[in-house]
């Protein structure tokens, strides 16, 4: 017989099956039960509730606040309101309904009583009844609740303790307990077995995946190898990789091992005027290099150019995972504060704290270094080879910027999509480690990934109408990554996830060919999950949401044929003949060299390796003609159907890289995403009342207002504007400029004197929230150097060959461009 205790544990592990089966029984349909009110997830157990509770609004949702009942399940918080429609019982269910919040992503729970707060965690113990629990997120969200005086206190003790149990277990690492009570039960599992794959989009798992890729950019002369397919050469690769077509497997397999993890020069994207973009991590200098393997490498790192390779090295001018990793910190704890401890940064010192952290300078210096290989890559006839210590992180970020800058394609969802699909999913981005679902190694956790969607937000918001996404696609993308639930984020590799899926592969044998089987390595468990992937939008918004993920854009023209795989069309190509052919090049820190260690086997020591290559080494005589050269690619031509004097006449190349304006106003805070759970969480520490604007709210119509009175008194004094617009050809120097002025892109170019009239950022209109009240007259206003803060939303696109305007003699920016803010 059992004992008391064990008799105990075995009903309540019985109870779900016991009340699935009662509800079963009862006519009412598991896949859309209703329960007090709250549509379940097959298999999800309401857990405690509370009546009678207001949610406040977001600004996105109207403000105000809206009643309805409180909900705890052991999978997430929902929040039902009174007054929402019943919900229909044949549509498909949704992880998360509009007020919900999954558990994993909650990153700690405080309660408001009278004149005090407190974080609550599992083992806390209120000596008060809560007034109001507020949620901070992992995503930067703030969901707060109020308590109604009617709702019954045992209700209100109940469910805070319940939260704060549930959404932190005890035992650290058990992402898996939270992944079975999401999606663990029978019907969620054909449910989601059963559902279609989003046909429009690339997902880069089988070889004509990779050679419709091929096709569309038409790179040719490369093909697609399958010597990786048991991930025995390297195994953070994917299965499938794109080689020259002269390299055979066999000469291919002796050259993983001269570089980190294996990870080989490899075909990413073919520019339309011909060039190509690789990736490879860094070269192993200990290893002893043959004259046959010299050769297999040369063919691969030069692929089908024969002229010139550029490396372009990445760990020198971009931040580390554990530089983002800390900034990434220190802006969550600006903009949410620390309600706990009603510890938050003073108004007057609040934009100085946000340039201390550094965000927007790792989020310049991805675009700036983006903006440069796009450059490199425009000028047409030759490859540039993006390295890095692992080819993991940074490599991800400047591959993807480069390919959302200059091919429209990348800026669809659809190929938006295939893009990550690609460069991070299928590439080896450590999601898993980077993210830290199991919260415990904090050594390896870096939101990269978050960085890059923050780049491709300054660029949409410079250039608004080029992109078929919109804001609230990267912000469901941006909340996604928080969610434990998906395939595409729980590891770190193509390796691992073929562990814990049964996808079907595909092996070749010279016997039988290419056939499909099961990977041999696959030790996934049947009774484990099924992890859906992020891009089925379905699971987690509705329809209406969707919607609002894209925009109308002007079709995209087709790409013009290609000649013998290369596009001519700029007439300045001939003087790369100044180059000796197979010359190779390191761009670092914006400047142009030719090591003698950039190639170990060329090196000229006394070790033992082969010091004689069968291409002539690069001289650094032909470094500053190459500047010239690509200092003309980059600043000299103007976009076809545009002049400095009358904007755009025709229509402009669809293939132009979209260069964004790096100086300070012109980068923005994500101010939708970071901003969101600010006024809630600082409600607390500032004593507003319901008739005054939030600090950083009235900050925003102050600046607005120092906009609109700028752009009156220019409009007053400037009779002849168009006298006063430089030519774009000098003034595009003085633009993105390095910290070290010494980019062949952005080369410094001071001003002859102090009193001379500077350019000042375009005048745009920023949305502003309904607010309850006019702003104090005493406010100071702020200096238009700090409009930064908060983006550009207006239509009107802000184009590299369209940056400088017309400006009142006194209108200053901050001189040093490099900086976000000036002191």
């Amino acid at each position: 017989m059992l004992t008391g205790s064990k008799t105990t544990f075995k009903v309540r592990q019985m109870l779900p099956d016991i009340k699935e089966r009662m509800l079963s029984q009862s006519g009412v349909n598991a896949r859309s039960r209703d329960v007090f009110g709250l549509r379940c997830l097959p298999g999800e157990c309401v857990l405690q509730r509370a009546v009678m509770v207001r949610k406040k609004l977001t600004a996105r949702e109207g403000r105000g606040w809206v009643s309805g009942t409180l909900f705890c399940t052991h999978f997430r918080v929902a929040f039902v309101p009174q007054d929402s429609p019943k919900p229909d019982d044949n549509a498909d269910p949704v992880l998360l309904g509009d007020h919900d919040v999954a558990l994993a992503s909650i990153e700690k729970v405080v309660v408001v009583g009278p004149n005090r707060t407190k974080l609550v965690t599992p083992n806390s113990s209120l000596k008060f009844t809560p007034e109001e629990l507020v949620l901070y997120c992992r995503d930067m969200r703030v969901i707060c609740f109020l308590f109604d005086r009617l709702t019954p206190d045992p209700q209100v003790l109940e469910i805070t303790y319940t939260i704060a149990k549930t959404y932190q277990p005890l035992k650290p690492g058990s992402v898996l307990s939270f992944q079975n009570a999401a999606l663990g039960s029978v019907e969620m599992k054909q449910f989601l077995s059963n559902r279609p794959r989003n046909a429009h989009m690339n997902w880069y798992e089988s070889v004509p995946d990779w050679e419709q890729e091929l096709e569309r950019c038409g790179a040719t002369g490369w093909r697609v190898s399958s010597v990786n397919d048991r991930f025995e050469m390297s195994t953070s690769l994917p299965r499938f990789i794109v080689v020259p077509q002269k390299v055979l497997d066999t000469e291919l397999k002796k050259s993983f091992a001269h570089f980190n993890e294996g990870r080989i020069p490899r075909w990413s994207w073919r520019h339309p005027r011909g060039s190509d973009l690789l990736r490879m991590a860094s070269f192993q200098n200990n290893i002893y290099h043959e004259k046959d393997d010299i050769r297999n490498l040369e063919m691969i790192l030069f692929g089908c150019q024969s002229s010139l390779c550029v490396v372009v090295e990445l760990g020198e001018e971009l931040p580390s995972p554990a530089d983002i990793q800390l900034a990434h910190s220190r802006l969550r704890a600006l903009c949410l504060g620390d309600i706990s401890t009603s510890v938050s940064v003073p108004d007057d010192k609040w934009l100085s704290t946000l340039e201390s952290t550094h965000w927007l300078d790792y989020t310049r210096s991805c675009l700036r270094k983006a903006s440069e290989v796009a450059c490199l890559l425009r000028g047409g006839h030759l490859t540039v080879a993006l390295q890095e210590a692992d080819d993991r992180d940074m490599s991800c970020v400047i591959s993807s910027l480069v390919q959302v800058m200059c091919d429209p394609h990348c800026r669809t969802q659809h190929g938006f999509q295939s893009l990550v699909q690609k460069e991070w999913i299928m590439a080896g981005h450590r999601f898993y480690s980077r993210i830290n679902y199991h919260r415990d190694n904090d050594k390896e956790e870096a939101p990269v990934f978050l960085l890059f969607l923050d780049c491709v937000w300054q660029l949409l918001s410079q250039y608004p109408s080029r992109f078929q996404l919109t804001d609230d696609f990267l912000l469901a993308l941006h909340d996604s990554i928080h969610l434990p639930l998906f395939s595409s984020f729980l590891a770190n590799c193509q390796r691992e996830r073929c562990k814990r899926s049964q996808h079907l592969g595909q092996s070749y044998t010279p016997v039988n060919g290419w056939r499909d089987m099961l990977h041999p390595d696959s030790s996934s468990d049947p009774s484990d999950p099924p992890l859906p992937p992020v891009w089925d939008w379905a699971l987690q918004y509705s329809k209406s949401k969707q919607d609002r993920f894209t925009q109308p854009i002007p079709p995209i023209p087709p790409l013009q044929p290609l000649l013998n795989g290369n596009l001519n069309t700029n007439p300045d190509t001939h003087r790369l003949t100044d180059t000796i052919p197979g010359s190779v090049f390191l761009l670092s820190r914006g400047t142009f060299s030719c090591p003698a260690n950039l190639l170990p086997w060329r090196s000229s020591g006394s070790s033992g390796v082969y010091k004689k290559s069968h291409r002539r080494a690069a001289s650094s005589e032909n470094v500053p003609g190459l500047e010239r050269l690509l200092k003309a690619w980059a600043l000299t031509d103007i976009p076809q159907g545009f002049t400095s004097t009358s904007g755009p006449q025709g229509p402009l190349d669809p293939y132009e890289p979209l260069l964004p304006q790096l100086i300070g106003p012109c980068m923005g805070l994500w101010r939708e995403c970071y901003l969101r759970g600010a006024l809630h969480a600082q409600a607390f520490s500032h004593p507003i009342s319901a008739n005054h604007l939030h600090p950083v709210e009235r900050l925003a119509r102050e600046v607005q207002q120092l906009k609109d009175k700028i752009a009156e008194v220019s409009t007053g004094r400037d009779s002849n504007p168009t006298t006063k617009i430089r030519d774009p050809r000098r003034t595009d120097t003085n633009l993105n400029q390095n910290t070290n002025n010494g980019t062949f892109l952005f080369p410094a170019q001071r001003p002859q004197s102090a009193t001379m009239p500077r350019s000042a950022p375009p005048i745009t209109s920023t949305n502003h929230h309904t607010s309850r009240g006019t702003p104090p007259s005493s406010a100071p206003p702020s200096s238009n150097k700090h409009t930064f803060l908060f983006g550009h939303t207006s239509v009107a696109e802000a184009r590299p060959d369209q940056r400088y305007y017309p400006t009142p003699n006194n209108a200053k920016l901050p001189k040093n461009s490099g900086s976000s803010v000036s002191s």
